[in-house]
């Protein structure tokens, strides 16, 4: 089976996925079909299935950063919603500078804005800017490294950089359905030609959450897998 699924955590930015480029007239998809569908499939026992969003590097900002990089009274404006609901790709871009003054340009900004300020990055882009950022949950900044951010309006420096932990978005009637109940991490395995198990990945559990496993560049690139393609759950670490 292979499903696909238009929004995602990083459509348009990975730069990976040929399903993020526009379609012809004619050639949309029913996107609330889609998800029912892919709904219906992973709530069912076994096997056990969650569609795949491949998460590109991107940052967070809270209240006083977005003002101090884009000015006073600065708001995110919504570029892309993502998959998760409420949560949305936004227009605004910005660089970071690493401790080699590398820079990775046109950072996207994911929205609403947060209680801190975070970029999560792929292993090869921490190797780029000098870094060896620690794998954290989003929101843990324990030893996150220092970056810069720069922005139009201005910039500033924070210990900020992390990997972001594997991990499944799941609701908790998800983890009653699919057996997971007191199970924190799991493995997930995916199929295919390049395919290959993922061990340690985390169960995020919440109300009104889609179930969507959550990869870096990195992590997909080596498994040859894309926004919407499908992972198996297995319950062992």
């Amino acid at each position: 089976m292979n499903l696909t699924i238009k929004p995602s955590s990083a459509c348009d930015d990975c730069s990976l996925c040929s399903r993020c480029e526009p379609r012809a007239p004619g050639g949309a998809i029913d996107i609330e079909a889609v998800v029912d569908e892919v709904l219906r499939q992973i709530r069912t026992p076994s096997p056990t299935q969650v569609p795949i969003g491949v998460s590109a590097r991107h940052c967070h900002l809270n209240d006083e950063g977005l003002e101090t990089l884009f000015g006073r009274g600065a708001n995110l404006n919504v570029y892309r919603e993502l998959y998760q609901p409420g949560a949305f790709a936004a227009e605004e871009v910005v660089s970071v500078v690493g401790p080699r003054l590398r820079a990775i340009e046109r950072v996207r900004v994911l929205g609403p804005t947060r209680g801190y300020n975070q970029v999560e990055l792929a292993r090869t882009d921490a190797i780029y800017l000098g870094l060896d950022p620690p794998v954290r949950d989003s929101g843990d900044l324990s030893d996150a490294q220092p970056l810069t951010f720069v922005g139009p309006k201005g910039s500033f420096t924070a210990d900020c950089a992390i990997r972001a932990t594997r991990h499944i978005h799941l609701t908790p009637e998800d983890v009653r359905r699919l057996g997971l109940t007191g199970i924190e991490r799991v493995s997930v395995r995916i199929p295919g030609e390049k395919g290959l198990v993922f061990h340690n990945v985390r169960l995020k559990i919440a109300d009104g959450q889609l179930p969507e496993i959550h990869l870096d560049t990195d992590d997909a690139n080596a498994a040859a897998v894309a926004c919407g393609d499908v992972a198996i759950i297995e319950v062992r670490t």
